[in-house]
């Protein structure tokens, strides 16, 4: 058990480091040399859990996206309606990406050219997917309009936020994404909400908040 423990442990700050690497320098900036340094971990340690740089990134990728799901999950079960889970997701995402580097670490490889053959529209495709249903399940309660496609403005939403995220790391290291994306949200709910809905949907963007 000890050892297992100790196995699990290395592999944990592997992947710690490396995600402060890849967000750094970029998956093709990075070697599998400079994580083992960083984690304290000779190469044959580090081969020991991954066998390649590709495998430390897919770990990365997922790892991220599995903590940015428990967020969500979080997220459902604090809200009291579709439009406000929706809200709280974008709130716990910007929290993750400047306090989770392995987060940061994530989206940066799924945003990455140089990491395309990783496969890293999954996470993508599964947040399209869960904001479909959100955007669904508040048409059904009314709160959206009932001329809206839900699978057309998840697929604009999951891609705006992306956007929002980068330019705001760009300009301000993230400093302005909170009211960024409550601008996102502003700008994009008059044309999704009724109009005898609309003002308390806009106070629900002031939960996006630090």
């Amino acid at each position: 058990m000890a050892r297992q423990n100790r196995a699990l442990a290395t592999r944990a700050s592997i992947l710690k480091s490396a995600a402060l690497v890849f967000d750094e320098r970029g998956y093709a900036g990075t070697t599998l040399d400079s994580v083992a340094e960083l984690a304290g971990v000779t190469k044959g340690a580090l081969y020991f859990h991954f066998s390649s740089k590709e495998e430390v990134a897919s770990a990365v990728i997922a790892e991220q996206h599995q903590i940015s799901r428990n967020y969500a999950e979080a997220a459902m079960t604090a809200s009291r309606s579709a439009l406000e889970a929706m809200m709280l997701m974008c709130r716990g995402l910007a929290v993750q990406l400047i306090d989770e580097p392995l987060v940061s670490a994530g989206i940066r490889l799924t945003t990455d050219s140089s990491s395309r053959h990783l496969g890293t529209e999954t996470p993508y495709a599964d947040w399209m997917a869960t904001f479909e249903n959100l955007l669904t399940v508040a048409k059904g309660e009314g709160a959206v309009r009932a001329s809206v496609d839900p699978a057309v403005v998840a697929h604009f939403i999951i891609p705006a936020y992306t956007g929002v995220q980068m330019v705001s790391d760009v300009m301000t290291q993230r400093g302005d994404l909170f009211s960024r994306l409550r601008e996102m949200w502003q700008i994009m709910l008059p044309g999704l909400v009724p109009d005898d809905g609309l003002e308390a949907a806009l106070d629900l963007t002031l939960t996006i908040r630090r």
